[in-house]
């Protein structure tokens, strides 16, 4: 695979790519390189990739280092938008804005796929380029590309907490807040504000994982499936403090706002935030409240219920765990 990178051989890394990673499908090989299935499926037979534009842009997209940047100040003629880009962050156009926005949006569903491990290197490469790229676009769709970027960044810091690097998470989220809060992006802010919340769950910090998500539930903007979610989880948090009055008007807050959230489809940046991934977290609130039967019912329901491509993922271990208790 190194060997396949260094030699800037785009249709051997992805075939080694394919043969190597478990779980790594052909569609998601071609949303994470921006490449035609029909593309993918010569390139697996044995096809090459000779344009450039497209050997590097799907380079990129599997997490490859960037090319070294040019010394003349014009774009070459024929670069595709992703490296030129990179090499003149402050001349982005649309079509560089668009492709690395759906490079993002495959990482994310490859999380589900492979798990965040595998994962996080291509991504904190992308969010290093981008956070940089970002400070020096200039032009009409400078501020679409901050917007990405920032989504990119706040991925990183998921897949850090995901994988357990809690403290280098928190720092990541932190300055993925402040991009969000400086572009007025409520529901960016939100899931920053929510993903930091989260990794204090994971430490065990019970009055720090209460006051995020309610912090996250607070945030002027969030979309409704957030808020729903982040009630919720605030509930929780409630619940195992104690406050169990507080924890069930929480809930029915939650309730009356999850019909308003089923109207509307959840935000592109939290696109798992639909009924069934409700009734994990509700699940979890009901158990925290001595419920274990309806915890039971709601988390098996919940995980039932979920896409095939998220049944596996990394996030559902700590459900499943908790399901197990609760049949105790």
């Amino acid at each position: 695979m190194l060997r396949a990178v260094q030699d800037q051989d785009a249709a051997a890394v992805i075939r080694l790519a394919c043969h190597q990673l478990a779980g790594l499908s052909q569609e998601g090989v071609a949303r994470m390189t921006g490449l035609a299935s029909s593309t993918i499926s010569r390139i697996l037979a044995g096809a090459p990739l000779t344009r450039a534009d497209r050997a590097q842009q799907a380079l990129t997209g599997m997490g490859a280092p960037p090319p070294r940047p040019r010394t003349e100040t014009a774009p070459s003629p024929g670069l595709g938008p992703v490296q030129r880009l990179l090499e003149q962050p402050e001349r982005v156009d649309g079509a560089a804005v668009t492709v690395l926005g759906t490079m993002l949006a495959a990482q994310r569903r490859l999380d589900d796929h492979v798990g965040a491990e595998i994962v996080l290197p291509s991504a904190r490469s992308h969010a290093q380029i981008m956070d940089v790229a970002a400070d020096r676009a200039r032009g009409p769709h400078a501020e679409a590309l901050r917007v990405v970027a920032a989504e990119w960044i706040q991925f990183e810091g998921w897949l850090l907490a995901s994988t357990g690097r809690l403290h280098q998470a928190v720092q990541v989220l932190e300055r993925a807040a402040v991009l969000a809060q400086e572009l007025n992006e409520g529901t960016l802010l939100a899931q920053a504000h929510n993903f930091v919340a989260y990794t204090d769950r994971r430490r065990g910090d019970m009055p720090a994982f209460l006051s995020g998500f309610l912090r996250a539930y607070h945030t002027p903007g969030a979309h409704p499936a957030q808020r729903v979610g982040d009630a919720i989880q605030a509930a929780h948090g409630q619940a195992l403090l104690g406050q169990r009055e507080d924890a069930r008007r929480l809930l029915d807050e939650a309730a009356t706002l999850a019909e308003h959230a089923a109207t509307l489809p959840p935000p592109p940046t939290a696109y798992w935030l639909n009924e069934q991934f409700h009734r994990l977290n509700l699940g979890l609130a009901h158990h925290g409240l001595g419920e274990a039967d309806v915890a039971v019912d709601l988390i098996s329901s919940g995980l039932a219920g979920l896409p095939a491509d998220q049944r596996a993922a990394d996030w559902t271990v700590e459900y499943r765990e908790a399901l197990e208790r609760a049949r105790q």
